[in-house]
């Protein structure tokens, strides 16, 4: 069968992607093998954020004294009905990528997919049955999986990766956490909510180590009170699962350490999904790992392309349906405006959450601004003290010449709701006076963002 375009993978640049292509006209076909909606929608973004609704439902019960309510008897966790709350709701946003879809007129090709030639994808069924399918224009977004570490091979039963850890059959006594990156810290955020011993390994100075590092240092301080072990300048060595327990041996700046946990969690990253799709068959380029493109997504290969995680960029959902979006539009004929990765949004979805956009103060003075940082505590917001969420703050950073926003870093309740308005900001090459005159509402956490523009220019504005 012919189509204007195959997508290889439904995660959410593929079916972004797909999506927009039918939008233009294109007879549009995916390639998926396993659940619609990839990685994100079933084993990552979306089960994940179930979990930690859960987690932050049941610390909200567990302070109910605080906020004035009496409940008799102890609260527990009940973790199997937690992970099948997090399954029913990624299988329900699998569906609703079903539906989109049919509705959209987008057919789907259940498989595995691999070039075959330039036109070509061949389709490998569940019985190993194959079929060969034609099309103009090829997207490969085949996505990532779970990084590996030589000394941290993953067993799925006591050395796992973020997969298992959203399907444990039973709540572990206690976990070693190694990595604290995004995924790492909010795997560590909710086991530790729920009652698990954690300890959260990073081999950098500081934890969430690509944020501001006063954002860094702050969620560093948080986890701490909430009970997690933070072990930053520190790396696993080996792990010894022949006992009950798992031994980790830890080095850290003082020596060798050893520690014990039901479960080592390995959180060090990702690794693009680029085996056996005919890379080499093609002679697709790749650099540094990668796909390599251009700004448009194409490859050295006429008719294929390249988006998400296999790509160069932020391995983030939002940033492939980004890829996703220009690419189709390119080859549609439109005027696309290629993505800028300097105004991309990254959020962190622990207790208090991350969330920030463009450059930090150190990356701004290293790029050689001279520049402005306002910041404003929660501590002395209304609406965080009526909330009981007073941990974190809002900075921003500009450029002392022009007023230009040139990043913002937020660390506080809700915090991944607020960033949206500073990348517009920042789309919009907003100054620091344009946004001090912006009324935000009062009372809202938002308006720190207005109070945080107002100290970078020394204006005392209301709290």
């Amino acid at each position: 069968m012919n189509y204007d375009l195959i997508v290889i993978g439904s995660g959410p640049g593929g079916y972004v992607a797909a999506i927009r292509a039918s939008q233009l006209g294109m007879k549009v076909g995916v390639v998926e093998k396993a659940e619609l909606g990839g990685i994100c929608l079933n084993w990552g973004c979306i089960p994940t954020k179930s979990l930690l609704k859960s987690g932050q439902v049941f610390n909200y019960v567990k302070h109910a004294a605080d906020y004035g309510i009496t409940i008799e008897g102890n609260a527990k966790p009940d973790f199997v009905k937690m992970v099948e709350r997090s399954r029913g709701v990624a299988d329900g946003m699998s569906k609703g990528i079903q539906f989109l879809f049919k509705k959209n007129k987008i057919e789907v090709i259940q498989g595995y997919g691999k070039l075959k030639a330039k036109q070509t994808v061949e389709i490998t069924d569940s019985e190993g049955k194959t079929q060969d399918i034609q099309a103009k224009h090829i997207i490969l977004a085949t996505g990532a999986r779970s990084k590996e570490l030589p000394n941290l091979k993953q067993d799925g039963k006591k050395i796992i990766g973020y997969r298992e850890a959203m399907t444990l059959p039973k709540q572990p006594e206690s976990m070693i956490v190694v990595g604290s990156g995004a995924i790492g810290s909010e795997f560590a955020n909710f086991y530790n909510s729920v009652g698990t011993k954690v300890t959260l390994v990073e081999f950098l100075p500081n934890i969430v180590p690509n944020e501001d590092e006063e954002v860094s240092k702050q969620l560093g301080r948080s986890f701490k009170k909430a009970g997690i072990k933070v072990m930053v300048g520190s790396s696993v060595e080996l792990v010894d699962t022949s006992g009950d327990l798992c031994k980790a041996v830890i080095k850290t700046k003082k020596g060798e350490e050893t520690h014990e946990a039901e479960i080592v969690l390995s959180a060090i990253g990702v690794t693009p999904n680029l085996e056996n799709v005919g890379i080499e068959e093609l002679g697709i380029e790749l650099e540094n790992g990668k796909v390599k493109v251009d700004d448009f997504y194409r490859t050295n290969v006429e008719g294929v392309y390249a988006i998400g995680d296999i790509v160069h960029g932020p391995a983030l959902a939002h940033v492939a349906s980004a890829e996703g979006i220009t690419c189709v539009e390119k080859i549609a004929g439109l005027d696309s405006e290629p993505v800028n990765y300097g105004n991309i949004p990254a959020c962190t979805y622990t207790s208090p959450e991350v969330a920030s956009v463009g450059m930090t103060e150190t990356t701004a003075k290293e790029a050689g601004y001279d520049i402005k940082v306002g910041k404003f505590p929660f501590t002395a917001s209304g609406k965080a003290s009526a909330a009981g969420e007073k941990d974190g703050f809002v900075k921003l950073v500009f450029d002392e010449k022009y007023g230009e926003l040139l990043g913002a870093h937020l660390i506080g309740a809700n915090v991944t709701e607020m960033i949206a308005e500073l990348v517009v900001a920042k789309k919009l090459e907003t100054t620091g006076h344009e946004i001090i005159k912006s009324v935000h509402p009062h009372p809202t956490m938002s308006e720190a963002v207005m109070e945080a523009a107002a100290a970078a220019y020394d204006e005392v504005i209301h709290m």
